[in-house]
Formats: structure tokens, sequence, C-alpha cells
């Protein structure tokens, strides 16, 4: 297969992944995309599953060999784990967890928020709940989702 056709489906397959077509999903997997392959903006069809709560959709790109803690984008998202924390999609966080993501990875290679820091911060105590079950462990207090108002004297 040529590069440009692997591009076609690559970004076919996140677009599929995006809008939770499972049955698009499954097609461009039989013909051959690549579900690691991230498009040209860097998103991988995993996290944009993941950050859309797309569980089903998340299940068959894990089965079909997509690592689940590759980090998407150019510096502006982060691991599909983290994208289904912040969110709240505790079933997409569940399948992430079957197939072996880390629920201590932090994304910005280290350097950002956990998974357990953005489902405290959402408020999302299912999605929290779920990653503590997991092994998660935060060391970093979440800011709040709001700041409180000064009270005035």
């Amino acid at each position: 297969m040529n590069n440009r056709r692997r591009k076609k489906l690559s970004r076919q397959l996140t677009v599929a992944a995006l809008l939770g077509d499972t049955a698009r999903v499954k097609a461009l997997l039989r013909a051959g995309a690549d579900p690691e392959r991230a498009d040209s903006e860097g998103t991988t069809p995993l996290y944009e599953a993941s950050v859309n709560g797309e569980a089903g959709v998340v299940r068959l790109l894990l089965a079909a060999g997509a690592r689940p803690d590759t980090e998407s984008g150019h510096g502006s998202q982060g691991t599909p784990l983290c994208g289904a924390a912040c969110w709240g999609h505790t079933e997409a966080v569940r399948e992430l967890l079957a197939y072996g993501a880390d629920p201590g990875l932090r994304e910005d290679h280290g350097t950002g928020r956990s998974p357990l820091e953005w489902a405290l911060t959402g408020p999302h105590p299912a999605t929290a709940a779920l990653l503590a079950e997991a092994g998660a462990a935060t060391d970093r207090v979440p800011a709040p989702a709001v700041a409180a108002p000064h009270a005035s004297a």
C-alpha cells in the first residue's frame, strides 16, 4: 500500500472514530488502516474515540493493535486515558484499562496531569473511582473547576 493511500485511510479512520461509526471503523481496519497512525494534526484514532466516549470504537481499535498509552497531537492533546477521564467517559476508561493503559501515566510526556487528576477536576466521581481501583494515585491536588468567590469585608 502506498503512502498516499495510508494517509487517506488514517484520516478516514480518525473521522470514523470521532463519529463513533463502528461499521466504518471495522471496514477501514479490514482495508488496512493502521489503528496507531495519527492524522495530519497528530491525532490518533484511539485518542479521538476516547475523548468522545466511543467505548465500542475504543475496543475495536485496541483489539486491532492500537497502543493504549500513545500520546496524541503535537503537544496539545494527551493520552487516550487522560482524554476519556477528563470528560468522565467511564466505559471508554474501562476499555482502555482492560487493554493495559497505565492509570498513573501523566500526559505531556510525564509532565502534565494524570487520568485521575483529570477525573477529579471534572468532577467525574465514578470515573475517578474506577481509576483509583485500577491503582491510580495522585501526588498533586487538582485545581478547582471553578474558583470560589472572595468574601468582601
